[in-house]
């Protein structure tokens, strides 16, 4: 049984190899000042491998986790040693990676601790910081150490044959509030977060596709994207053997919008005005949107005359039934059929007869008819990049908007990214 005062209290501590010196527990509203310093052996010269002495000692206080209800500060005694035979080697401090990583203000402990609280549990750093008494700055330096040797285990990105992209506005900055937009990979197969770059273009995603493995790249065979021109060219880039599959929402998503401009045109056309709440076009506007086979009977006699009353040339009941018949591309089972289909949808919405927002709605389609039609071979969707987006945004409200890229990217692929967490206790940040 151990009876070493000293010796329990340093067990009580929990840090190997350590001798406790004091104590500073007064006054009681500052931070427990625990003084400590390392047993290590008296080191070799790195130069001629003679004993080392003692040159002086520095003081270092670390943020160490709360103990007793109170913030607590590590007094690290560290000792600088210099060579006894002075062989002209330079002196050099300690160093004691269980105890704290150089250049962080946290110990290994609480660095790590607070690593699992913002990456793993989306709370706030400034939150984080308020619990050990201590500035912002020292706890997302920690969690952006930490973070970065999770995020780089090469086990974390696995292989997978459908990926997805799609962006998400990071923030706004500058006097101006110019928006900075991120792009998202996601494995569509487990919804994991691989990665997320910094804007939108077309060069900045195919650098992140051209780093990653050759053999990783050739076993992807689908691709997810909402019909963005800029994503297209990427995956025509760096995936060719990939299939490219528009997502079926964001292509519904485009036949209502669409819908909207065309009602939204009638309305001024008609009455001068945008819409207002007694206009037989803005009452309807709910309605319109509604799938076709969700409206009762009661529902569907009231939009008939609210269009009757506020759409004197037919042109939204046309888009209205344009938007239908996008919705039910979907309904098709055989890709042959699905294909011939939408080729002939294509060249009836971009008849002269039609408004020319469904002329547009037309054009569209003829332009992303082959990526239309995979969705029937793959049944693959944008569904779980979309998910990521919402897990995205709720580390967005956690830490009130971001304008550093570099911890944005830290914090989202922390909370979901994949990381191994069990890597945690033994990682060392570089």
């Amino acid at each position: 049984m151990e009876t070493n005062p000293t010796r329990l209290v340093a067990l009580l501590v929990g840090l190997d190899l350590i001798s406790v010196l004091g104590l500073e527990a007064w006054p009681p509203f500052v931070p427990l000042r625990l003084h400590i310093e390392t047993r290590l052996g008296r080191p070799g010269c790195p130069g001629c491998g003679a004993n080392a002495h003692v040159k002086d000692r520095t003081r270092v206080e670390l943020v160490d986790l709360p103990a007793f209800g109170r913030p607590v500060r590590l007094v690290w005694h560290k000792r600088r040693w210099r060579c006894a035979n002075r062989c002209g080697a330079p002196s050099w401090t300690e160093e004691a990676p269980w105890i704290a990583s150089p250049r962080l203000r946290l110990t290994a402990r609480a660095g790590r601790w607070a690593t699992v609280q913002v990456g793993r549990h989306a709370r706030s750093v400034n939150e984080v910081a308020s619990e050990l008494g201590c500035d912002w700055h020292t706890v997302m330096d920690a969690v952006a150490a930490y973070g970065d040797v999770l995020i780089n285990d090469p086990a974390r990105i696995r292989r997978t044959d459908a990926v997805g992209l799609d962006e998400v506005l990071m923030g706004r900055v500058g006097r101006f509030r110019r928006q900075r937009w991120s792009t998202q990979v996601v494995d569509i197969r487990t919804g994991q977060l691989l990665d997320v770059i910094e804007g939108r273009d077309k060069t900045t995603v195919c650098d992140w596709f051209a780093g990653r493995d050759q053999d990783w790249r050739e076993g992807i065979r689908w691709a997810t994207l909402d019909m963005s021109g800029s994503y297209r060219a990427v995956f025509d880039t760096m995936l060719p053997r990939a299939t490219q599959v528009v997502d079926p929402f964001h292509l519904v998503k485009a036949a209502n919008q669409a819908l909207d401009e065309t009602r939204r045109r009638v309305q001024n056309d008609t009455l001068g005005h945008r819409g207002r709440k007694h206009d037989p076009l803005w009452r309807s506007r709910r309605l319109l949107q509604m799938a076709d086979e969700r409206l009762p009977g009661h529902r569907r006699e009231r939009l008939k005359g609210l269009l009757d009353a506020g759409d004197p040339k037919g042109e939204v009941r046309l888009a209205w039934h344009a938007k239908e018949v996008v919705r039910s591309i979907y309904a098709h089972t055989n890709p042959a059929t699905a294909d011939e289909f939408v080729t002939r949808l294509a060249q009836d919405l971009q008849d002269e007869d039609c408004p020319s927002e469904v002329n547009r709605l037309g054009h569209t389609l003829a332009k992303w008819r082959h990526q239309i039609t995979a969705w029937h071979r793959s049944h693959v969707t944008n569904a779980a990049t979309e998910g990521v987006n919402n897990l995205l945004k709720r580390v967005k409200r956690a830490a009130f908007g971001f304008t550093n890229f570099a911890h944005y990217r830290i914090r989202v692929l922390l909370y979901t990214g994949g990381i191994n967490w069990d890597l945690l206790p033994t990682a060392t940040p570089r």
